[in-house]
């Protein structure tokens, strides 16, 4: 039976116009930055970029299978069901998908990928130095480093040929240093405790944005941390009945203020590398803010308002997320339609989420890459 109430005409319009106006944004978006006019991209991190290493490196793992990539009907080794981030800031510059580092078999012309779900910022060993022994990846961020200018040893003339093609590239840092703190807390250590490494972890990934930068990187983009506190598998294990506890967003306030102090040290590290490299353009990446507003305006853009912080493949508690059972577990179910979720598994996000993060991040890096005075300058001379 329909109700007999009804929204007043002005707030459907409005609604309407909103919708229209982020259906708009995205098509735009889709291509915004190949007015930059990068050759290839090149992407470090962890499993919110990595595109199949770590597929290609452990073939059991359960993003080899589906559920995962289930929207492209085949598993692909993305930790989501479809697309990532990076996957979007490559059409928007007008670039073929990124194939994994690990892939002998890819196609390399146009950057690479050396992403790789489960990476540290800091090596096992420099962990180990925090007590941090549960690290079931020996990929580090320097492991990385390592993957990426052996690639550049052997397909570049020399340093002046490497130089003059990394000029013409686009380099994503990240996000890394995220499972740094993972590992600590799900050992069991306090915030506080966890705090103490941030110093380090963020040196870690301005000394490889630096190496990066020696290999004649000229934009780069680093981005900071998630806010924590509002995903499933957090809100899960740190429940508590104490309503002062969470944020408006009921998000937990003491991990999302551990992203902010993480952001802001990094970015005090981006404004130091500024000043060593002037030449260069070197963009902070606010993953924060593009969750946030993305949490925010959700029921706005479409995603069920009921489900905002439920997993979509999972199965437990108030969120939909079980500590003990993992997506790709058997009897572990999928939500019908994965496009009206932000949270895929409790941890990564939809490929409708990452979408629209993709197009958040995109509008707001875009005029700090001055791509305009660089095709100008490419010009001129």
């Amino acid at each position: 039976m329909a109700s007999s109430k009804s929204s007043p005409p002005g707030f459907v319009f409005s609604i309407l116009i909103i919708i229209s106006f982020f259906n708009f944004v995205t098509c735009n978006n889709q291509h915004i930055l190949s007015s930059c006019n990068f050759d290839a991209i090149y992407q470090l991190g962890d499993s919110i970029a990595d595109t199949g290493n770590d597929v290609q490196d452990n073939p059991s793992s359960k993003f080899a299978r589906l559920p995962y990539g289930e929207t492209f009907k085949k598993a692909t080794g993305r930790c989501s069901d479809g697309l990532l981030m990076i996957d979007y800031i490559a059409l928007s510059a007008g670039i073929p998908f990124l194939d994994p580092y690990l892939n002998k078999d890819g196609l390399f012309d146009y950057g690479l990928n050396f992403a790789f779900a489960g990476a540290t910022a800091m090596s096992a060993e420099d962990l180990a130095k925090w007590n941090v022994s549960f690290v079931p990846t020996s990929i580090s961020l320097s492991r990385q480093l390592d993957w990426m200018f052996s690639y550049f040893n052997t397909t570049c003339r020399g340093n002046k040929d490497c130089f003059k093609k990394n000029g013409k590239a686009f380099f994503m840092v990240g996000e890394i240093g995220g499972n740094d703190y993972n590992y600590a807390f799900w050992q069991g250590k306090t915030i506080e405790e966890v705090k103490t490494m941030v110093p380090e972890v963020v040196e870690t990934i301005k000394q490889a944005t630096k190496r990066v930068i020696g290999y004649g990187a000229t934009r780069l983009v680093v981005p900071g941390n998630f806010p924590i506190g509002c995903f499933p598998v957090n809100l899960t294990k740190y429940q508590t009945n104490d309503s002062t506890a969470y944020d408006e967003l009921h998000c937990l306030k003491e991990l999302n203020n551990f992203s902010i102090y993480h952001n802001y040290l990094l970015q005090q590290a981006i404004a130091e590398l500024k000043e060593e490299h002037p030449d260069e353009t070197v963009v902070y990446g606010d993953y924060y803010n593009a969750f946030l507003w993305l949490l925010s305006k959700a029921d706005l853009l479409g995603f069920d308002p009921i489900s905002l912080q439920k997993a979509c493949c999972g199965i437990g508690g108030d969120y939909n997320y079980g500590l003990s059972s993992w997506c790709g577990d058997p009897k572990v179910p999928v939500c019908e339609n994965p496009n009206e979720r932000l949270s895929w598994d409790g941890v990564h996000l939809t490929q409708r989420a990452y979408e629209l993060m993709a197009t958040w991040l995109v509008r707001d890096i875009y005029p700090k890459l001055q791509c305009e005075y660089i095709v100008s300058y490419s010009s001129a001379v």
